[in-house]
């Protein structure tokens, strides 16, 4: 096992560097590490960690969410504005509803499937918009009317946005159709979630007042309590992904001190995690599945891009942005990674039949929008947004 531990980091930072210098998303270098490296290619993944990966996929994923929670910014939200507000879920929900309608056309599932499908495609990816954005401020770009800073915190909680739909969705797989009581117990299970998140956070930053602990323990003590708030879903009905965002989020309101700590100290713990998530998703890829599925999954990616960029537009009518602003806004909310990545495989993980189509979709999204958005935001930000000064 050690060993081939050892040749998938190695690959994965060689490819993740050569990314780098090409300009590109640096987790297109670890996704494609991991096709390359799966049992549907070379197959040089020992199998004892193949048989661990979902596991430490959704390690992964409690990481991206507990990172999400504590930097949920709710003031800056308010800065910027109604069209910040709308950044959150609109481009995100005209996607879902376009994939909803979309992709039982192309594929053979049901709605409720394209729905989920939907809901994994919707988010957009803070890991590849927030630091792009940040470099546009320190440059001055777009800084008058707060351009990176309506994307940024768009994109940050659309995210949050899209799970709670992910959650709910997956909650109404179970009976395998859309009815009554499903459509009841989804909103109980967000609910649940987010109180039990809440009251989690509350306790940990009282005991955290009461004793005085290093940061690291700090760290280790709310990564085991998100832990357990995701092995409760198996006993009561609760949106355990939700609950760690809320924890989080709760962390923040109570401690920003404390919080913003702990934000640098899963920031680390996410350089190894995000290089373990990207290979495992890459090396889940049934690459003769995805072959025979690949022009159907592109026709309803480049398809919902519109219509997402639509959203984006529409977010954005009756503001001081001119058009230029305005598109590059759109193409800014275009980049896909980290959500699909975190829960693109888990509908076939739970046995849903679509789970294939649904994390082949995901790839691809990935492969696709990261680097376009990404290289998109390099290309046409001096041509569309007014920089400071200039």
């Amino acid at each position: 096992m050690l060993p081939s531990l050892a040749l998938m980091l190695t690959c994965a930072l060689i490819l993740s560097g050569i990314m780098r210098a090409l300009r590109l998303p640096a987790l297109l270098g670890m996704l494609l590490t991991g096709i390359a490296l799966g049992p549907y290619a070379l197959d040089l993944i020992a199998p004892e960690l193949l048989n661990i990966s979902a596991d430490l996929r959704q390690i992964a994923l409690i990481i991206i969410l507990l990172r999400a929670g504590l930097a949920l910014n709710s003031e800056a939200l308010k800065k910027v504005g109604r069209p910040a507000v709308l950044m959150c879920f609109v481009p995100a929900t005209f996607e879902l509803i376009a994939t909803t309608l979309i992709a039982p056309r192309l594929f053979n599932i049901t709605y409720l499937e394209a729905a989920i499908m939907g809901a994994v495609l919707g988010a957009a990816s803070p890991a590849i918009i927030v630091p792009k954005m940040i470099k546009l401020t320190e440059n001055g770009y777009g800084k008058e009317k707060s351009i990176p800073q309506l994307i940024m915190a768009g994109a940050s909680v659309d995210d949050i946005y899209v799970i709670v739909l992910f959650t709910s969705f997956m909650g109404m797989s179970e009976s395998g159709r859309l009815n009554f009581i499903s459509l009841v117990k989804a909103p109980v299970t967000v609910a649940v979630g987010l109180l039990a998140g809440i009251l989690c956070g509350l306790a940990l930053a009282w005991l955290f007042r009461k004793i005085k602990i290093r940061d690291t323990v700090k760290a280790l003590v709310i990564l085991s309590a998100a832990f357990l708030l995701v092995a409760l879903e198996a006993a009561i009905p609760m949106s355990g992904l939700l609950a760690v965002m809320a924890l989080g989020g709760t962390l923040l309101k109570k401690s920003e001190g404390l919080a913003n700590k702990m934000a640098v100290k899963f920031s680390k713990a996410w350089v190894f995690a995000e290089i373990m998530l990207f290979i495992f998703v890459g090396a889940t890829i049934n690459m003769e599945y995805a072959a025979k599925e690949g022009f159907a999954a592109a026709a309803l990616i480049a398809a919902v891009l519109i219509i997402r960029f639509l959203g984006v537009l529409v977010c954005l009518a009756k503001t001081r942005l001119t058009m230029k602003e305005r598109l590059f806004c759109g193409v800014a909310y275009l980049p896909k990674a980290t959500v699909q990545a975190g829960i693109g495989g888990l509908p076939l993980a739970a046995g849903i039949s679509a789970g294939n189509t649904i994390l082949t979709v995901a790839v691809l999204a990935i492969l696709i929008t990261a680097p376009l958005g990404a290289v998109g935001i390099d290309l046409l930000h001096r041509g569309l947004l007014v920089k400071e000064g200039g």
